[in-house]
């Protein structure tokens, strides 16, 4: 069967895409490997210590972006997050909870259920910006008490893109004792990061997200403190970490993160314009009566917008609520959801401001022809 996916050509505007869009190295990489090559032929037994590819030398590379004292690969950031959650309640089997905040990924709960965990959310503001309250975090933290086996901030949320204090919410963790991981799948790769800076245990990122490859594949950092926790070894196959089953990101996934690092080590230093753009992409938008919701001054590339002129429209044309994904095809932009008219979201990143220029053009001449 072929498959022609029929969108390469078109303005991208997927936040699930932007940040991985390969670069010309890794798309070498992909032909390159592509044939189900292994990058197992000079294993020793460890992923992280395969000299050929270099897999050792991208690890240090990657400990020294992180700012971290130690690195695994995944196969995306749930199984960081799993990882960590189901070694540390090894460790300690009488505490079963989990505190994360109101915007967390579906992934994050999935994972504390996987590991036999209960959560506790602190919840957001609600509409219109949805924004994490940093303080409540010690509120929650202290009326779940000595149950509490680890701490969750999403770093910014893949719903409204907002940017929580990090640093403050580490802060509070530190304070009352409990370790803490911020799920970076939507920054790692795309911003600066700096995982002591942050004062975080743990981060998790996503290279398919924001860190231009092809993945499924993702980075777990973490501090010398749980080094021993995550990183035990079989009993039963010598150098092998049961946390990770042994490998895990062996093959494209992993090739093409490690092509397209010096790029992504290079553009992260260009995130203040990446900022402006968004916000000022922000402001024409509503200057067409589409509303962003989330955090004000806006501090990402993925924005959640509101539009109430595009739902009305979609009641009444015939093709329902599919109408807005098909105009912006027709003008050849992917990115938002099919179905979707009154609430949807996207993402600048990387996106030429020319092409954003077309991008509102689009939506300026949808409204003006269905109105």
């Amino acid at each position: 069967m072929f498959f022609k996916r029929q969108v390469r050509d078109f303005i991208n505007i997927d936040p699930l895409q932007t940040g991985g869009k390969l670069t010309e190295d890794a798309r070498k990489v992909l032909l390159e490997w592509g044939d189900g090559y292994s990058i197992c032929d000079y294993c020793t037994g460890k992923l992280e210590s395969i000299s050929k590819p270099p897999v050792n030398r991208f690890v240090d590379e990657l400990r020294d972006f992180f700012d971290c004292d130690g690195v695994r690969l995944t196969t995306g950031a749930r199984e960081g997050k799993f990882a960590v959650m189901h070694a540390l309640h090894r460790e300690n089997p009488e505490k079963s909870l989990v505190v994360v905040d109101g915007n967390a990924h579906y992934s994050t709960l999935l994972a504390a259920e996987r590991a036999g965990l209960e959560v506790l959310k602190v919840e957001n503001s609600g509409y219109p910006e949805y924004r994490i309250d940093e303080e409540k975090y010690r509120e929650i933290l202290e009326e779940a008490g000595e149950k509490t086996l680890l701490a969750v901030l999403t770093y910014p949320d893949g719903n409204y893109g907002n940017l929580p204090d990090a640093k403050k919410v580490s802060k509070i963790c530190r304070e009352l004792g409990v370790p803490i991981l911020l799920n970076c799948a939507y920054s790692a790769g795309r911003m600066p990061l700096s995982m002591k800076e942050l004062k975080a245990d743990f981060v998790v990122a996503s290279g398919h997200k924001s860190m231009a490859s092809s993945g499924p594949v993702g980075v777990l950092a973490f501090s010398d403190e749980f080094s021993k926790v995550l990183t035990r070894e079989s009993r039963y196959k010598k150098g092998k970490e049961v946390e990770f089953l042994g490998c895990t990101a062996r093959g494209v996934p992993l090739l093409t993160l490690m092509a397209s690092f010096d790029h992504v080590r290079e553009r992260v230093k260009y995130w203040d314009r990446e900022v402006e753009k968004a916000r000022w992409f922000i402001e024409e938008m509503e200057k067409l009566g589409i509303v962003q919701l989330g955090e004000k001054p806006h501090n990402h590339d993925l924005i959640f917008f509101e539009s109430e002129k595009l739902y009305q429209i979609s009641k009444r044309v015939k093709r329902g609520r599919y109408f807005l994904y098909k105009e912006l095809k027709k003008r050849r932009i992917h990115g938002i959801k099919p179905g979707l008219t009154k609430h949807f979201k996207l993402s600048t990143y990387l996106v030429p401001e020319e092409d954003l220029v077309r991008v509102l053009e689009a939506f300026e001449e949808i409204i003006s022809n269905f109105s």
